[in-house]
């Protein structure tokens, strides 16, 4: 789900689910909306013995509610920690935990020390009350104030959008001591808020000189590294090859060549731009790379992972121009691009290239050729529909799940104001090149594994773990009221299973709760050097290879891959750093996404902000013991409905169910209900939006 919110309790909610009030320690799902409530620690008021005593070092995850939640290698669930005993942990850090188990069963964690900080550095308001200045965190996770003394306030004004970092903190009784490093601006404007969503999620949004020079140097020798690369390199630039991308799109990582070969079979390549052959490990360009991990897309702007000289112009694939690939060059029958024939790949070739675009088509573009049957590149682009579409239905046939989900663009005025709201829509040609990067990422990969020994192989794979034994029951329970039903291997369920469902559900009522009740089940795809295969894709084998100007793992495999293609093999005690850079860039990979969520959170909530008193329809995606949140169906819009707001009566969250339950009516909100409601209130600041019942 999209957001984290915290709201105080009210005489209507539900009596407290005892287990989750218990103090006991159990895994929880971090990216649920809730709190738990409060509860004295075991540590100060427990009068039970003491049954054993632990330490154990872990990752500190904190909520929006202030509880924490210790990941501990190799252990099966997550250590709950109460607030009072986070003893200056702060979300992401590293930490030394004590752990207490008492002779009744229960036990309760506090922080012991903290190991290592994850951030220090947080955008806020700054406020001043009885005197004392403080900076007041966004981040919901920040559970507390920082005081800044008079002296390190910097120039800022009171009630201004800042950043500032913490200084020292080692006393949870106190206020953590800081200082203010930028003046944002004034909130609620909207450079302000673009701003502070790249600070607080610590993403660099220019390039210094050094690494700026460096890319000037290399486009002023192209001609040469030209010249050098069509000695070595198969040259493909007389091969019909065009890109395919969005209207707003400037740098261009894919293209596609179509060829007939003497012989009769189709040669279909997929061309990546060569980012390696152009940043080097140890360049400033490299380092400038990893410490942006990826490309970040907020709704007005991008911030490119590559200077402009690279990312648009020496590295991007444009029309009309000599360009440097690594290319994976695909051979299908005749037969393979007739409709009513099944499709064979016969044979995948990975080679260095230098290609000429010959055309840059946008996705609607074209779609239009391939809808009116002419146009330039007709042939070639019905062929790559047509093979684009079985390469799908065999992915599906595997295990790929299949879910549809809307994306959202805001049309934004002079003065970026929203003004519209516009839905994305998935047309062919979009499925069309997923279609040919899938196969491209899963070739590459099983490449790397036939050529090289398992002993001798590192590899960054992208990997996406089967769903938690703990959702899967909880998503089982849900189905089972439902009146559905799913089969369990060893405790887990099959993405068969799970396309099954899905499909079974299509059309029906329920078919929006089942879809966002399954979606929340799933884990997230993360880099990792250890291949446990990508559950989602039902892929064994998996990397991101298609996207090297906006994303450094790609930049990473295709030098693993150029490495193993000259014989050579990484040492063994390189190999964790890879995995330490595989996690580093996991990371990397969240705070873009937040980023871009929180830049679409603000527009959301300025966008209904002129639309307060309108009447609209929604669909529930969250249901929560104080309320449930909606989403317009237009706008793709979130917000709350408080339990106070939802009827005159006792509201009973029944978890099992995802609904909230009035006890007198029996009325039923459900997760995936569609509802209508009116726009009551917008607070801005806070990027929150109200809705009332109609």
């Amino acid at each position: 789900m999209k957001k984290n919110k915290t709201n105080k309790k009210t005489e209507h909610t539900h009596k407290k689910d005892p287990k989750r009030s218990s103090g006991k320690n159990h895994t929880k799902d971090h990216s649920k909306r809730g709190s738990f409530g409060t509860k004295k620690s075991a540590f100060s008021q427990s009068k039970a013995k003491t049954k054993e005593t632990f330490r154990v070092e872990g990752l500190l995850h904190v909520s929006a509610s202030g509880k924490g939640f210790l990941t501990v290698a190799d252990g099966e669930k997550d250590l709950l920690i109460e607030k009072d005993h986070l003893n200056t942990g702060l979300n992401g850090d590293t930490v030394r935990a004590v752990v207490r188990t008492l002779e009744d069963g229960e036990s309760e964690t506090r922080v012991e020390e903290v190991l290592t900080r994850k951030k220090m550095s947080f955008v806020g308001t700054l406020e001043e009350s009885l005197g004392v200045t403080y900076l007041k965190p966004q981040d919901p996770r920040m559970y507390i104030k920082i005081l800044i003394p008079k002296e390190r306030v910097n120039g800022a004004e009171i009630g201004q959008r800042v950043f500032g970092r913490v200084l020292a903190w080692s006393d949870p009784r106190q206020f953590p001591e800081g200082e203010i490093l930028q003046v944002i601006g004034t909130p609620n404007d909207h450079e302000t808020e673009m701003m502070a969503v790249l600070l607080d999620k610590g993403i660099l949004s220019g390039f210094d000189k050094e690494t700026e020079d460096e890319a000037k140097a290399i486009k002023a020798d192209e001609p040469n590294i030209l010249a050098e690369a069509l000695k070595i390199r198969k040259d493909m630039r007389s091969v019909t090859t065009f890109t395919i991308d969005p209207e707003s799109a400037k740098d261009f990582d894919d293209a596609l060549s179509y060829q007939t070969l003497p012989d009769g079979d189709i040669e279909i390549g997929v061309h990546i731009a060569d980012v390696s052959h152009f940043v080097q490990p140890g360049s400033f360009l490299d380092t400038s790379a990893v410490r942006r991990g990826t490309s970040v897309y907020l709704v007005d702007r991008t911030i490119p992972m590559l200077p402009e000289i690279l990312s648009n112009d020496l590295c991007s694939l444009n029309p009309n121009e000599d360009k440097l690939a690594f290319s994976v060059l695909f051979t299908f029958t005749p037969e393979s691009i007739k409709e009513s024939k099944p499709f064979h790949l016969k044979k995948t070739h990975i080679c260095k290239t230098v290609i000429n675009s010959d055309k840059r088509f946008s996705y609607e573009s074209a779609q239009k050729i391939i809808d009116d049957k002419a146009g330039l590149y007709v042939d070639e682009l019905l062929a790559l529909n047509v093979l684009g579409k079985k390469i799908a239905q065999k992915n599906k046939e595997d295990g790929a799940i299949s879910f549809s989900q809307e994306e959202v663009r805001f049309v934004l005025d002079e003065n970026k104001k929203p003004i519209d709201v516009r839905v994305k829509k998935t047309i062919d040609t979009n499925s069309l090149i997923e279609s040919f990067m899938l196969l491209a990422n899963r070739s590459v990969t099983e490449f790397i594994q036939r050529k090289v020994p398992k002993e001798e192989r590192l590899f960054l794979y992208r990997i996406h773990d089967r769903p938690d034994q703990e959702r899967i029951v909880e998503l089982m329970s849900l189905l089972h009221t439902l009146g559905y039903s799913m089969c369990l291997k060893d405790g887990t369920i099959s993405s068969d299973e799970l396309n099954n469902l899905l499909r079974d559900a299509e059309g029906k009522p329920e078919a929006n709760m089942i879809q966002m009740a399954t979606i929340r089940s799933m884990a997230k795809a993360i880099y990792s050097i250890q291949n446990i295969g990508h559950f989602g894709l039902a892929f064994e084998n998996y990397t991101h290879f298609t996207s090297p100007i906006r994303r450094y793992p790609d930049v990473i495999v295709h030098r693993l891959i150029k490495t193993y293609m000259d014989g050579k093999r990484i040492p063994q005690a390189e190999w964790h750093v890879y995995q330490s850079l595989a996690q580093e860039l996991s990371d990397k990979e969240k705070s873009a996404m937040e980023a871009e969520r929180g830049s679409i959170k603000f527009k959301q909530a300025e966008y209904m902000l002129e639309r307060v008193g309108t009447e609209r329809e929604g669909v529930i995606t969250g249901v929560t013991e104080w309320g449930i949140f909606i989403e317009d169906s237009k706008s793709k819009c979130e917000g709350m409905i408080r339990i106070k707001n939802l009827g005159d009566e006792y509201f009973t969250f029944q978890k099992e169910k995802l609904a909230l339950v009035g006890e007198k009516t029996g009325t039923q909100y459900r997760l995936g209900d569609t509802v209508k409601m009116k726009v009551k209130n917008v607070d801005l600041e806070n990027k929150q939006i109200e809705y009332v019942l109609i």
